[in-house]
């Protein structure tokens, strides 16, 4: 698309279809003009569906970037040369689980694991770590989608819960009879008018009306809006999709709350997201704690524990799985 600027990446492409769909649904012909072409809705669909297959097997098989620092080339994997690694996610889960929560899991009932990311990496480490989760599936190496808006979580019997807000790369939507599956690569069946189900677009709050989205982001709130003293932790997460950042202000901002935010991000060289600069000056600025390269900010103070030189890594993934095995003193 010549019309994106230079610096866009896949969802921002993923987006402007999804606006290009609106327009040709509104248009009298059922069409738009991209770049003086006549484009249908089907050729839309069509060009969507690409793209999104193209993630998924981009994610299901790995891509690694070119680091001139490190002097390593680009690396994409394949179909029986997969470059991705569970390393890192089995970590996590087992500080999570087995270090930080050991002999509590019945006690306090089950983690739950929210993520944006469309890999199964998350499911992969609990399941290799002996970690039973509910999913909001049922069944075994294929299974169909059981949790529907409005249903309870199970009350016992799961120490995780992992709730998807955006899909993922093995879950299909069976267009003829409207249901999700969860799908093994390469099988054929169930049905084969099935399609990916992810939506990386900024058509994100409308798709999130619709089942299963509506129910992940209604699992979402209730953790958000619990009646009980609740930590949140975030981590990997970049703040950049409005949709979600609305969600916690709104949960944050209810003079019933009892959450509290850990979040683990990147400062660098420039400013904190605007999201978390806004809430850690609010009222209830105090329950948001801010945990960077630069240092600890708790509400409107910070950052303390700043580092001598360096920076401090507990921002990342596996500062976080640190700091749930050692501890916060272990990384300052």
């Amino acid at each position: 698309m010549g019309e994106m600027p230079d610096h866009c990446h896949v969802e921002h492409l993923l987006s402007h279809l999804g606006d290009y769909a609106a327009l040709a649904d509104r248009s009298k012909s059922g069409a738009v003009i991209v770049n003086g072409a006549t484009v249908s809705r089907a050729e839309i669909d069509a060009a969507h569906a690409e793209l999104v297959n193209t993630i998924a097997e981009t994610v299901r098989w790995g891509y690694a970037p070119a680091d001139p620092d490190a002097g390593t080339e680009e690396r994409i994997g394949a179909n029986g040369k997969s470059i991705t690694d569970v390393t890192n996610h089995s970590n996590f889960v087992e500080a999570c689980f087995n270090t930080a929560r050991a002999g509590l899991n019945e006690r306090r009932g089950a983690v739950r694991l929210f993520t944006t990311n469309y890999d199964t990496l998350l499911e992969d480490a609990l399941a290799l770590k002996r970690i039973r989760c509910w999913d909001g599936f049922d069944g075994g190496a294929v299974a169909f989608r059981s949790y529907r808006l409005g249903d309870g979580e199970p009350p016992s019997g799961y120490s995780a819960h992992l709730i998807k807000l955006h899909g993922s790369i093995d879950w299909h939507l069976n267009v003829e009879e409207g249901r999700v599956y969860k799908v093994r690569h390469g099988d054929s069946y169930p049905a084969s008018t099935q399609r990916v189900l992810i939506y990386p677009q900024s058509t994100k709050y409308l798709a999130a009306q619709r089942d299963p989205f509506s129910a992940q982001f209604e699992l979402f709130r209730r953790a958000l809006t619990l009646r009980s003293d609740n930590t949140v932790a975030i981590c990997g997460y970049s703040f950049g999709d409005d949709h979600i950042n609305q969600e916690m202000e709104v949960a944050l901002s209810r003079t019933d709350s009892k959450s509290t935010v850990v979040a683990f991000c990147l400062e660098g060289s420039g400013p904190l997201p605007e999201c978390l600069q806004r809430w850690r000056h609010q009222s209830w600025g105090s329950r948001v704690y801010i945990a960077t390269d630069k240092g600890l900010y708790v509400g409107g103070d910070g950052p303390s524990f700043a580092p001598a030189n360096g920076s401090l890594k507990w921002w990342t993934f596996e500062g976080v799985t640190k700091v749930l095995r050692n501890g916060a003193g272990s990384l300052l």
